[in-house]
């Protein structure tokens, strides 16, 4: 097989870097490990940027977005009893949408699908080759033939356990890590929404989150122990403790229903650095890791293959490297600019088992000045909608 390039994993910066290359032309094969079914129904949370929904909607594939996504102009933060709203369209003239990852996948494999674009699930045994020559290639084993797929460029958006990132030689790639001591346990809650926008909470007992899903299932969130399970959580214990940590002045409360869904996450930062060797790519979760608290994982996805759309297409149009040459150094420029957030949040928000009674006090002291101060809240805010 030969294409022009190579993309491995179709989560949603390869499904969406193999459109954007359509649309201007190039060729793309996108190789993916799981089922269609399996990563069109893998729940994951999504908020996405105003820039974000603005390149789906410039690629086409919006319209479902717009339609069924939540689209919030501010969120609140809860804590001491009290709410705050953060106005995210008043401080910086843009909003988010909460629109989960696997919706996005959704239209994106259907707008490659009806584009007669190449994509082929299951494909096992996935190996990089001669990614540091003019002719990479990836050989695979698809419905039980073996095969390999010539390419120009090989782009590896296959995710923190993918073969891309191990193919960047030892010697030339640094890893940065953080490794957080706490995850977050998510459940899906058949329920009418408990509040219009997001609710992140910070309480001694720990992190919070209310989140929504569509008009009749949230998404809730409380931080705990990465290495607890999930059967050591009854529903009765699970919602004392969503009340206990969401509890605020004037009655409001969590509106309760069938938990459906129970699973934990652990938390990490991480990012590969350089994001390029040779003729292969990284992108996405392949490159780099943030915890959720920020709500940026998917966004620096699409802000990653919008770079490398742009830069694959100077190559090919007008045979020029300098947007590829150039790649690692803008895209990190905006990673570390979202890992910093992301980490601020966390730190901001979670409770730290080893922290003193003084250093409580000055989060609780920070937690106010943010909300207290007009220049720290649209600080907050556009770092939040990616206003930068």
């Amino acid at each position: 097989m030969r294409t022009q390039v190579a993309i491995v994993g179709a989560g949603p910066a390869g499904l969406l870097l193999s459109h954007l290359l359509h649309l201007n032309g190039i060729e793309s094969v996108v190789l993916e490990t799981r089922s269609r079914a399996d990563i069109e129904a893998t729940i994951r949370a999504g908020v996405l940027e105003q820039g974000s929904m603005d390149i789906l909607d410039q690629a086409g594939v919006g319209e479902r977005m717009r339609r069924e996504g939540a689209l919030h102009h501010g969120f609140e933060l809860a804590f001491g009893g009290k709410r705050h709203r953060i106005d995210l369209t008043e401080l910086t003239g843009k909003a988010i949408t909460v629109y989960p990852q696997h919706e996005v996948i959704i239209d994106l494999v259907a707008a490659r699908l009806a584009a007669g674009g190449q994509l082929l699930f299951e494909a096992s045994e996935v190996a990089l080759h001669g990614t540091d020559t003019a002719q990479p290639s990836v050989t695979f084993s698809h419905q039980g033939e073996a095969q390999r797929l010539l390419a120009d460029f090989v782009i590896g958006c296959d995710g923190f356990h993918g073969v891309s990132r191990p193919a960047i030689p030892a010697g030339v790639r640094q890893d940065f890590q953080r490794t957080y001591p706490f995850g977050w346990f998510g459940i899906l809650v058949e329920s009418a929404p408990s509040s219009d926008e997001l609710i992140y909470a910070q309480h001694e007992r720990g992190f919070a989150l209310v989140s929504t899903r569509s008009p009749t299932v949230q998404r809730l969130y409380f931080q705990c122990d990465p290495q607890d399970h999930v059967d050591n959580w009854s529903d009765d214990r699970i919602w004392s403790e969503l009340h206990a940590r969401t509890a605020s002045d004037g009655g409001w409360k969590l509106n309760e229903g069938r938990i459906f869904q129970k699973n934990i996450i652990g938390m990490r930062s991480f990012v590969c650095a350089p994001m390029r060797s040779g003729r292969l790519f990284l992108a996405g979760d392949a490159a780099h890791i943030v915890p959720p608290t920020g709500a940026k994982g998917m966004n620096l996805a699409i802000s990653d293959v919008r770079l490398l759309a742009r830069a694959l297409e100077a190559f090919y149009q007008r045979g020029t490297e300098e947007l590829l040459d150039g790649y690692s150094d803008a895209a990190l420029k905006r990673v570390w600019r979202a890992e910093y957030f992301s980490w601020w949040m966390t730190r901001l928000l979670h409770t730290f088992a080893d922290a003193s009674p003084f250093e409580r006090q000055v989060q609780r002291a920070e937690l106010e000045n943010v909300v207290s101060s007009r220049a720290m809240r649209t600080a907050l805010a556009e770092n939040y909608v990616g206003a930068f």
